[in-house]
């Protein structure tokens, strides 16, 4: 089975909805997906949800589906979205000094796809 970690990075919306249409092509198409919100994306989880854009269907359905595996627990807490990714029942993740080890998707098998 082909796995990716898709680490999301950028605060753009276009970006991480890239992010997220991927993933769930990837899925679709048999892959073992991970998603990870980092850096300023992190502020995205609060936005997506907290008045309806176009893109809140597609973030929840990836929600739905289990994708998101990680968000930053640092750039969560400073981008003020710790709370709502916590509250919103999504794993946060901080072994690296606080961020999600990139070392472990590799170490697990993952290609790794930054956007």
């Amino acid at each position: 089975m082909k796995k990716v970690a898709l680490f999301a990075f950028n605060g753009e919306a276009m970006c991480l909805v890239h992010v997220l249409l991927n993933a769930l092509e990837m899925k679709d198409k048999g892959y073992e997906v991970k998603v990870i919100i980092e850096g300023t994306a992190t502020k995205l989880i609060r936005d997506l949800t907290a008045a309806p854009t176009p893109f809140t269907p597609l973030y929840e359905k990836v929600k739905a589906a289990g994708l998101i595996d990680c968000v930053c627990q640092a750039c969560s807490k400073k981008t003020g979205s710790y709370d709502e990714a916590t509250a919103q029942g999504l794993p946060v993740c901080g072994e690296m000094m606080g961020h999600p080890s990139m070392a472990r998707y590799r170490e697990a098998g993952y290609e790794l796809i930054v956007f």
